[in-house]
């Protein structure tokens, strides 16, 4: 009997034991998750110096991972395997979150500094009254040029890329929206075309781009450009600043057909684990002084007002390559969600040329 009781007590013990584990490990993946903020942005997209302040103020530790496109960013958090508190997408694909229920609707009484961004960046029709988003950076889509190598004022516009003097002299930044939208607006029509029409003469316009194109290639286009290893670029306003800032041939234009007037937002994936961290993140990066600190390193344009006027640089703000005014920023489009049927034509009607 002694035994038996011997054993239930073992028994009982152990239970005990393994329960008071359980609760230890839930509690302590608790602490962790709540000492952590996991971030999920572009490569190369944040100051490091603010990533320090950050944590160095709130006592979180930063998770920070990259993606390289807006694609592959949407099939990680749509499978949920890492829980992302901050994740920083672009207008179109903010937009096909938010039809999908995959991000927070913002609590803006949790938001500090929304007062400094720029009107006119906000309510815009991928995110009506901002309820799922915050502007982080724009910019837009244009041509760079070496005047070593082309004359200035040469290059005016997205048909001057066809010209046959320019055979094996054009990068072009590897997106099928960005490509296929360029030979859409060359030919008078919208980036955002759902015409079949429309979209097969684009194609076609573009299969005789070919002889021009050196290369199809991603970031490599700054060291490419710096290195005066060709002439001509269609890329980013942000990674044309870059450029510029190390060579001085260089010179970005916006064409006159226009071009793409693109936002990354910041916002919260319903997955989050550690919401009031990324509240704080949030406020945290609104800051006018850290907004400044962010754009100076980037090179993007901030949406941030208050940060244009007190803190950067004069000669950056007033360059209308990069602040545009806004009379001309409303002559731009913006990507729209063309859902799942039109983003797959797009992106095999560029598969269909980068094979030419």
């Amino acid at each position: 009997m002694k035994k038996i009781v011997r054993f239930l007590l073992t028994i009982l013990s152990l239970i005990l034991l393994l329960l008071g584990v359980d609760r230890y490990l839930i509690q302590s993946s608790r602490r962790s998750t709540e000492g952590t903020l996991t971030i999920y942005n572009w490569g190369d997209y944040i100051d490091p110096s603010l990533i320090t302040a950050f944590e160095e103020e709130t006592g979180l530790q930063v998770i920070y991972e990259t993606f390289d496109s807006n694609e592959a960013m949407y099939t990680k958090v749509q499978q949920g395997g890492t829980a992302y508190d901050i994740v920083i997408p672009s207008e179109y694909m903010i937009e096909r979150m938010i039809d999908e229920d995959l991000l927070h609707k913002l609590d803006h009484s949790k938001i500090d500094g929304m007062n400094h961004l720029i009107e006119d960046f906000l309510d815009l029709p991928f995110d009506p009254d901002n309820q799922y988003s915050v502007p982080y950076f724009w910019g837009t889509l244009g041509i760079v040029y070496n005047d070593k190598m082309i004359p200035k004022g040469e290059i005016t516009s997205w048909e001057d890329l066809w010209r046959p003097e320019y055979k094996n002299s054009l990068l072009l930044i590897d997106g099928a929206r960005e490509i296929v939208g360029l030979s859409l607006q060359s030919l008078g029509y919208s980036l955002n075309s759902k015409n079949l029409t429309e979209l097969n003469a684009a194609t076609e316009k573009l299969s005789s781009l070919a002889p021009n194109v050196k290369a199809i290639v991603a970031d490599e286009i700054k060291m490419y450009m710096i290195q005066e290893e060709a002439p001509i670029a269609v890329t980013f306003s942000g990674e044309a600043a870059d450029m510029m800032s190390e060579n001085e041939h260089l010179h970005y234009i916006l064409p006159e057909e226009g071009s793409n007037l693109w936002f990354d937002n910041i916002v919260i994936p319903k997955t989050a684990q550690n919401v009031e961290g990324a509240y704080a993140f949030i406020s945290f990066m609104l800051r006018p002084e850290n907004a400044a600190l962010n754009a100076e390193y980037i090179g993007y344009s901030s949406p941030n007002q208050t940060a244009i006027e007190k803190y950067m640089d004069k000669e950056m703000v007033n360059d209308e390559q990069f602040y545009p005014t806004l009379e001309d920023v409303k002559e731009l489009e913006i990507y729209e969600n063309l859902g799942l049927e039109f983003i797959e034509t797009y992106n095999d009607l560029f598969l269909e040329f980068k094979m030419n």
